[in-house]
């Protein structure tokens, strides 16, 4: 376990408790914030579930975000016990167990391949259609974030920042790149994303974006995206844990005490920044972004100026995950498992489902909503 592991571990705890309580006497005593009840809605729109699988929990004090992914008509999933699994529709083609020390990164899947990894930093790429282990990497830090295939590179971040670019199928290493290393900061590290078929993002501790050429690891553009007035050193971090999002020239990111900034790649630049603390991947719709706040606000913002289109804060303390577009609404999960369906034009709360334990992870894949919670329900929803 690298040292930087450690420490952030320790301090996203300590983070997870000052947020989640307040001092309010002599004696110490704590008075614990509670999440608001849920909102009473009149529903409109509701969600049906398609697939459902149960995998192993994690510790409700680590903040792991499981992902599950889809190609080739498949779907595949993780146990952070150490299995992957591929399924079509609800019939399992084949299980494998990859690693005694579990998974700890979420799935990628792409050009034949699935990619996962560990803490112990051990990467690993199998075969889209047996579940056979092509090849194994050892990286300089545990890989708590998904990798990303592309033009036929595996690209992957470890923990202590060094990203690897691997020859997709001879898992050959070709390039390493090194994001700046913060000695203290959020356990948490933003999986790479793509710009286009040569460029992928990448995002630091450091509150910096990078543009690495996918191929060579040549570094293409950096810059920095919050900043902080903290004093303290907990006061000061900054990170940038939820991938940016990237909308044709535009890239979007939050960070944790930071802002909601938007850059123009095309003159590499920001456009405008927002004070607001997420560590949670925005989303961009047309011409607006949305915003989960650490607190349970949920804001939308115009893309190209920067105004507020409007706010909720119905479901405050609630531990929101990341949102996303399903159709034509805002989807957000919450630490109950629900799944809330937000109407993105006005911010109203227009229906809801229920999953099982805390949402980490939303993504939506072809019109699909794939869910993954802290207990390991792993589930697809589609609209109604």
């Amino acid at each position: 376990m690298d040292r930087k592991y450690k420490v952030s571990f320790a301090l996203a705890v300590l983070t997870l408790a000052m947020s989640g309580c307040s001092i309010f006497n002599k004696s110490s005593k704590t008075e614990v914030i509670k999440p608001n009840p849920l909102p009473k809605i009149e529903q409109t729109t509701s969600l049906a579930q398609v697939f459902s699988q149960k995998v192993s929990a994690t510790s409700a004090e680590d903040p792991l975000r499981l992902r599950i992914d889809a190609d080739n008509d498949s779907l595949f999933t993780l146990d952070p016990k150490g299995e992957v699994a591929a399924y079509r529709g609800n019939q399992k083609v084949w299980q494998t167990q990859v690693s005694k020390q579990g998974l700890s990164s979420g799935v990628e899947a792409a050009e034949g391949l699935v990619i996962v990894g560990n803490k112990k930093g051990q990467l690993f790429a199998l075969d889209q259609s047996t579940g056979a282990i092509k090849w194994t990497a050892q990286l300089s830090g545990a890989l708590i974030s998904s990798a990303l295939v592309q033009n036929g590179r595996v690209i992957v971040v470890a923990n202590d920042g060094t990203t690897y670019g691997f020859d997709s199928a001879s898992g050959q290493q070709v390039w390493t790149y090194k994001l700046p290393a913060e000695t203290l900061s959020l356990r948490g590290q933003a999986s790479p994303v793509s710009i286009d078929s040569r460029t992928v993002l990448l995002a630091s501790s450091n509150a910096y974006i990078y543009a690495v050429d996918s191929l060579s690891g040549v570094l293409r553009m950096q810059l920095r995206v919050a900043v902080s007035d903290g004093r303290s050193d907990i006061q000061k971090l900054i990170d940038i844990d939820g991938e940016p999002a990237v909308s044709g020239k535009f890239v979007v990111t939050t960070s944790y005490q930071g802002q909601v900034t938007v850059v123009d790649l095309s003159v590499q630049r920001v456009i405008w920044s927002v004070d607001a603390s997420s560590i949670n991947r925005p989303e961009i719709s047309a011409r607006q972004v949305f915003v989960a706040e650490d607190g349970g606000k949920i804001v939308s913002y115009d893309l190209l100026t920067g105004q507020k289109l409007w706010e909720n804060d119905q479901l405050l303390n609630r531990k929101l995950s990341n949102p996303v577009i399903l159709g034509q609404n805002l989807v957000v999960g919450d630490l109950e498992g629900v799944l809330h369906l937000i109407d993105p034009s006005s911010g109203t709360i227009v229906g809801r489902a229920k999953s099982s334990g805390e949402v980490r992870t939303l993504r939506v894949i072809d019109n699909q909503l794939f869910a993954a919670t802290r207990t390991g329900a792993l589930s697809i929803w589609q609209n109604r």
